[in-house]
């Protein structure tokens, strides 16, 4: 490889084999330095190796960052109908699912196929298992690895944040932010299960269990299914939820959505000698109803039963509190909340502020999507915004 470059795009994920593709079709010479053996490797896995690569309705209401309005100009600068263009583009068949999510027919293997060959056309160079050792900048950007040394007018951080390490995920992409004096907004992760310990540890016993409800933390609130674990909650109203969620903090779970206030009591008239657990076993998996009936302590037939444990009853089911004592970590986190401080960028670029030439995008930037393809638009836009700039 030659040693000197318009762009050096640190890693090749969905934003950096994006944000190269385009700034190579521009006419710019580009270096892509991946750590991993092969290019895309968390695009393989996702959707169940059908990759959700977007979702028609994403708009910046379906982002969490420090500053809410930052990623509008992006996101509408590249939409989700322009990447699907380019994915019809290519010939790949596609499917919705709930809520406007998109996925491939086949496989996931066809984005990042496709994604190289977009970078073939504007002769990117990708190469794979670059171990870089040292980041430095002298009018421009230096990058050293096991390889050589590599220079660029501009540097792009395009390597995530460190949600799920089995896949190699780390948080160089911060540290190398720290080094350039930009700041970085605590990460933690997000769209991961939460844990469940004390008296609902009792909940793990229905491992497997999922239901429709809808989960609220921090008054947002999602209507998805839930899925009951061997350690806590999951399911993507849960997963939803975890992005907003602090530890201390309740979820708030409505098991019975769409039910009217007094719904039980109307139950109780018309059929006075049903069970609780009888009528919630009409909605809800019997496993769960029993657990949720035993909770509740009412044992007796609706029509023994007063009035007043009726209503306690409707109203603990619509709003059924559990207190996570954490989450399942890194590890099984899709996507990082926090990262490189929007506060620090451009947000028509993406370029530091402090640092010219210097980019961040995608995941290692403080802007993180809801679950169904959300992320991966981030990772397009974004990217696309670097890409067209440098």
């Amino acid at each position: 490889m030659p040693d000197t470059y318009d762009a050096i795009v640190l890693g090749a994920g969905a934003a950096g084999l994006m944000c190269a593709a385009r700034a190579g079709q521009r006419g710019r010479r580009v270096l892509v330095l991946e750590r991993a053996e092969a290019p895309g490797k968390k695009i393989l896995i996702s959707g169940g190796g059908r990759c959700n690569f977007t979702n028609i309705g994403a708009g910046p209401a379906n982002y969490l960052s420090a500053n809410p309005h930052f990623a509008k100009s992006a996101l509408a600068r590249y939409t989700a109908r322009d990447f699907l263009d380019l994915v019809e583009s290519y010939g790949i068949a596609w499917h919705e699912k709930t809520l406007g999510q998109l996925f491939c027919d086949g496989s996931a293997k066809q984005i990042v196929a496709m994604l190289m060959e977009e970078c073939a056309k504007g002769d990117v160079t990708v190469a794979c298992g670059e171990e870089i050792a040292a980041v430095t900048e002298d009018g421009g950007y230096a990058v050293t690895t096991q390889t050589g040394t590599y220079r660029g007018k501009s540097l792009v951080i395009a390597t995530g944040g460190p949600s799920i390490p089995k896949m190699g995920a780390t948080g160089f992409a911060y540290d190398l932010a720290r080094q350039f004096g930009m700041k970085v907004v605590e990460p933690r992760p997000a769209l991961v299960p939460l844990t469940l310990g004390g008296d609902e540890v009792l909940f793990r016993e229905i491992s497997g269990v999922s239901a429709p409800i809808i989960a609220s933390a921090n008054k947002t609130s999602f209507a998805e299914a839930a899925l009951f674990t061997h350690r806590g909650l999951s399911g993507p109203a849960i997963l939803q939820v975890s992005s907003f969620w602090k530890a201390g903090d309740p979820v708030t779970i409505n098991f019975l959505p769409g039910r009217g206030e007094g719904w039980l009591l109307a139950r109780k008239c018309d059929t006075p000698r049903a069970t609780l657990r009888a009528v919630l076993r009409e909605a809800l998996s019997a496993r769960l109803a029993d657990i949720l009936a035993d909770k509740l302590g009412i044992a007796a037939d609706l029509g023994n039963a007063s009035d007043k444990a009726l209503r306690d009853a409707e109203k603990r089911l619509a709003q059924w509190d559990f207190r996570p004592n954490g989450t399942e970590g890194f590890a099984k986190a899709e996507v990082t909340v926090g990262g490189i401080s929007t506060a620090e960028l451009s947000s028509k670029t993406l370029e530091s502020k402090r640092t010219p030439g210097l980019y961040a995008i995608g995941e290692a930037v403080d802007v993180t999507g809801w679950l169904g393809g959300y992320n991966f638009q981030w990772a397009w836009a974004s990217a696309v915004a670097a890409g067209d700039a440098m």
